[in-house]
């Protein structure tokens, strides 16, 4: 019996520290740390599947999953983890859904931890500075992220980071990808997947024409009228009355915060460069759940839909990316049916 006992207590201590590891499913207290971000005491929320300091061996993928406008990290961690679920990804997934929390005290409210940052109630969605601590940027929340999932000392088995974002994430997502610079840093190759944005960081002053997505991307009853042979795309001059087109974040012009420094070419060249993946819903195609109608955003596209088709056909045409630009069947703007669908789930888990 002893010998029996001390054989066990062996294989005990010499079993993987992470062996009997329990998958955190649920959108609760006990999900979610807290990640420093900057060199001082600011620090930000994020839901998480595994621990994020605890040596895991299981963990072969990471899945950054951000929020959309309402800035619902619990919601948007419960449709990462169903769609893990579907996957059969549960125990070898890091799961990570970031909490842009924000309280201006007017359009953003959020309740803060002490020494939480607040970012902007708006430009969180394009690297800009947060409003408490200045000296951090969103972006570099992300970038934190990012290098705490690549960790080979935590996660040695780690062989892929996927990060993706819905709606106002998709925001995120596309100009993370563009403007990062912790990309070729981390020694794990990262893919992007850009989910249903309102409006996309276009590279050029030229934006598209009816011709650049398909019929059915158009809004239900509206025909445009294309004349055989039209381009694509075409210059956008000054505006036509739409002054700040192509100001950023909806172009390169002006940029402020996170991608400041960098210069056009540079942005450019990552665009094309980084595995990026357009993934839009067929149905997405009403004006809803906080579509974005200014001059700025129609002049990308009438539609969700037409505007990750046109931004999609740009890059590749126009600047030979090979980026993937995939309809989702039957989905509209719904972040869950978006990321449960049976197209999504081999992106998400490669």
């Amino acid at each position: 019996m002893i010998r029996h006992l001390l054989i066990l207590a062996t294989a005990a201590a010499l079993a993987p520290a992470n062996a009997h590891a329990k998958v955190c499913t649920t959108a609760t207290p006990e999900c979610t740390e807290f990640i420093v971000v900057g060199t001082g005491a600011g620090r930000s929320l994020v839901y998480r599947s595994h621990p994020l300091d605890v040596r895991n061996e299981s963990i072969t993928r990471v899945l950054v999953m951000v929020h959309g406008a309402g800035r619902n990290a619990d919601g948007y961690f419960s449709s990462a983890m169903a769609a893990a679920f579907l996957a059969g990804a549960l125990e070898n997934t890091l799961v990570i859904s970031p909490r842009m929390a924000s309280n201006d005290g007017q359009g953003c409210r959020d309740a803060l931890a002490p020494n939480e940052i607040s970012w902007h109630c708006n430009t969180w969605r394009s690297g800009g500075p947060s409003i408490s601590h200045p000296a951090v940027t969103s972006f570099d929340f992300m970038d934190e992220i990012l290098r705490k999932a690549a960790r080979k000392e935590i996660f040695p088995n780690v062989r892929v980071i996927v990060v993706t974002g819905h709606s106002a994430g998709g925001q995120v997502t596309n100009r993370y990808e563009m403007t990062n610079q912790v990309h070729d840093k981390l020694g794990v190759p990262v893919r992007y997947i850009v989910s249903n944005p309102s409006s996309y960081a276009w590279p050029s002053e030229e934006r598209p024409t009816a011709a650049a997505w398909s019929l059915t991307a158009n809004p239900p009853g509206y025909i445009p009228e294309l004349r055989q042979g039209a381009p694509a795309f075409s210059s956008f001059g000054g505006g036509r009355g739409c002054t700040n087109y192509n100001q950023w974040p909806a172009g390169l012009l002006n940029r402020t915060g996170y991608s400041a420094n960098q210069s056009d070419d540079q942005i450019k060249k990552q665009l094309v460069a980084r595995p990026t993946t357009y993934l839009v819903g067929e149905l997405d195609i009403l004006p809803l759940a906080g579509f974005d109608g200014s001059c700025t955003a129609m002049a990308q596209g009438p539609t969700r839909l037409a505007r990750g088709q046109a931004f999609g056909k740009y890059v590749n045409e126009k600047l030979g990316a090979k980026h993937d630009v995939v309809v989702v069947p039957l989905c509209g703007h719904n972040a869950r049916c978006m990321y449960t669908s049976d197209v999504a789930l081999p992106l998400l888990f490669p």
